[in-house]
């Protein structure tokens, strides 16, 4: 039974009628027993047209403001909108706002010896990924270091949200070349500030009953889970502990994870300062956090395409299978895909199917290896070389 059911029967075992046939029926059995003289109970009658447009409509905008509205917004499970961000007031959350991804790109120049500033304002893009592009663009002014051939630069995103926090590599476009600046790149731990979407109900809502029990602040994991998100950014689900004093007695250790993957050490090391500096810690206990471990994999898989396509739409239909797949697991975030977790066993034959559900073009899919089986780590990838075969073309 879904939540409308539930409002619904609530309403009914109450002895509200809820549909305009109920209605009528007590609007009859009222007019039964006040002994009216009236017998036309015909709905086209005069009488049941006024009754109608005087009661009956507005009496079932009032029921089903009741069952769609107020009664699911009265509680945190079925809340959503404004009437959650009251509910989370009442608890001493706010919704978190979207966030700007910065980070540093590396700029690559020809030969050293001459002056070379990257003007404040310029943009680097990725190739289309699902369609979009997207774009950082540098924060002021930048000189290539005497006798240096690379430069990092801060850069920021034009727009907000995880989708922004892609994986190395995929920065590398300068759609304005800059004379002497041969290339351009997002390296690994290239991000400073993670960007992130709005805080969407789902994950309000799960900070809200992490609230109720982290009303004590100390000892135990739903107050460090309330700490860090808050902090931090992170959703609630994000946040991982062991347990078994790893460092001796009242000690636990604290596994961060974000949209993209295991965090930067610089973001874990600020997490960290936050707790120990700035009197989060419980009294003698010892946390730490630490970036979610990562297992690595090497995929190889085997695409076999209609044969009728162009090598045009050949290269774009291979070209957005790879991105779906490292989409999977947590490089960019661009499609609907199942994501890769900790503590959970991640599907290639799930996988397959909504690469499938994706790409018409797409007859088969060989991954040709187990389904990844975690515990406390992200499965990550080491090399993708996808293989591109044509109709029934033999491995």
């Amino acid at each position: 039974m879904n939540h409308k059911e539930d409002f619904t029967q609530i309403v009914k075992d109450a002895g509200i009628p809820t549909t305009e046939a109920e209605m009528q029926q007590q609007w009859n059995q009222i007019n039964t027993d006040q002994g009216s003289l009236i017998k036309n109970d015909n709905k086209y009658s005069s009488f049941w047209k006024l009754v109608s447009a005087l009661v009956t409509t507005p009496a079932l905008w009032v029921v089903q403001f009741l069952i769609n509205n107020l009664l699911p917004n009265s509680f945190i499970k079925t809340a959503a909108g404004k009437f959650l961000d009251i509910l989370a007031w009442a608890l001493g959350l706010e919704r978190k706002a979207a966030v700007f991804t910065q980070g540093m790109i590396t700029f690559t120049r020809d030969q050293v010896g001459n002056v070379l500033v990257v003007p404040s304002g310029t943009v680097i893009q990725t190739p289309q990924i699902n369609g979009v592009v997207y774009s950082l663009v540098t924060l002021a002014d930048t000189q290539f270091p005497d006798n240096a051939v690379t430069v990092d630069i801060e850069c920021r995103a034009t727009g907000s949200g995880i989708a922004y926090n892609l994986a190395p590599g995929y920065f590398s476009i300068l759609p304005e070349p800059i004379g002497g600046v041969v290339s351009v790149r997002n390296n690994d731990d290239w991000i400073t500030v993670s960007g992130a979407d709005a805080e969407t109900d789902e994950e309000l809502r799960l900070r809200c009953r992490n609230q109720f029990t982290a009303v004590g602040q100390f000892h135990h994991d739903a107050a460090y889970k309330a700490i860090i998100s808050e902090f931090a950014g992170l959703r609630i689900d994000y946040i991982c502990f062991e347990h078994g004093a790893p460092r001796g007695p009242g000690s636990a250790n604290t596994y961060l994870m974000i949209d993209s993957g295991a965090p930067d050490q610089p973001f874990v090391d600020a997490v960290n300062t936050h707790i120990r500096d700035n009197g989060y810690h419980g009294h003698g206990d010892d946390m730490e956090c630490f970036p979610m471990p990562e297992v690595i994999n090497n995929l190889n898989p085997h695409a076999y395409l209609n044969p009728n396509l162009s090598p045009e739409q050949q290269a774009m239909v291979m070209t957005g299978i790879e991105n779906m797949i490292r989409c999977a697991f947590r490089e960019n975030q661009a499609f609907t895909v199942t994501k890769t977790w900790p503590f959970t066993r991640f599907s290639f034959s799930k996988l397959g199917e909504e690469l499938h559900g994706q790409f018409p073009d797409l007859i088969s899919i060989e991954f040709n290896q187990e389904d990844i089986v975690t515990q406390m780590e992200l499965p990550v990838i080491g090399q993708l070389n996808m293989v591109k075969h044509l109709g029934v073309e033999a491995t």
